[in-house]
């Protein structure tokens, strides 16, 4: 991946942008294409909010399996710790 500054516009006061260029495969790149399209923005910006979305995914999912790990963690019942497991690996997986 290679990585560059993006150069600040006179007008703008907003904090610099950094630039990457990244490979997608095939699949993933329709995807984005059929997400820009719907959304009627650039690819760049498809992929920024795609991987925006995919972040915030992945930490309301770190959270969610910690409420459920703390509020399980007192509970001693065999049958009730394989359900948890099994619900934890599905959090942790994203199944």
């Amino acid at each position: 991946m290679r990585h560059t500054e993006a150069k600040p516009k006179k007008r703008s006061k907003k904090a610099k942008e950094s630039r990457y260029t990244v490979g997608l495969t095939t699949p993933v790149a329709r995807h984005v294409e059929r997400y820009a399209e719907i959304a009627d923005v650039s690819m760049s910006k498809a992929i920024a909010a795609l991987v925006r979305l995919g972040l915030e995914s992945q930490e309301s999912r770190k959270q969610e399996f910690f409420k459920k790990l703390k509020e399980n963690l007192a509970d001693d019942d065999p049958k009730n710790q394989d359900r948890v497991v099994d619900e934890f690996r599905a959090l942790i997986l994203g199944h």
